[in-house]
């Protein structure tokens, strides 16, 4: 089910179980995972792109290993909260996700998420540009599902 809401993905959510945190990109999926109190999100992985069957095989591999029970999915608006083709591309695989798992899903603005993950690594790990490319997607996908892990501790209280 894909939730209208952060709401009414807390309400679709069983009241215990890890979540994912999906950065989809054109070449990559950064996944990130919470613990199973959500409360902290992780990077988990990142799975190259090669085929719609070859990814989603993927993220099927990661939603059993982590007994996963729903997804946030970062979603590309633009800067004025426009959704352009990146937006709708990245809709269509939830729609694929969706069919394939089941499991509630929720999108989350993903606004200037990668340049801040980028600034991160730069700044306080001192990372080197190569190392920053392996680790920037999945990173972006923990910093996504952080931000909606947050709201979601808000709304409990």
């Amino acid at each position: 089910m894909i939730c209208a809401d952060i709401e009414a993905f807390s309400a679709a959510l069983p009241g215990f179980g890890a979540v994912l945190g999906l950065d989809f990109g054109q070449r990559t999926i950064g996944v990130a995972v919470s613990d199973v109190t959500r409360a902290v999100a992780s990077p988990l992985l990142l799975i190259e792109r090669k085929s719609r069957e070859a990814d989603m095989a993927a993220l099927m591999k990661a939603v059993a290993s982590r007994e996963a029970v729903g997804a946030v999915i970062g979603l590309p608006l633009q800067m004025d909260g426009s959704e352009g083709e990146r937006a709708e591309i990245t809709r269509k695989f939830a729609d694929r996700l969706e069919a394939a798992w089941g499991a509630p899903l929720a999108f989350w603005d993903e606004r200037l998420s990668t340049a801040g993950v980028e600034r991160l690594l730069v700044g306080e790990a001192d990372l080197t540009r190569a190392r920053r490319k392996q680790v920037v997607d999945k990173s972006a996908a923990a910093f996504i599902l952080q931000g909606a892990l947050d709201r979601l501790g808000n709304l409990g209280r």
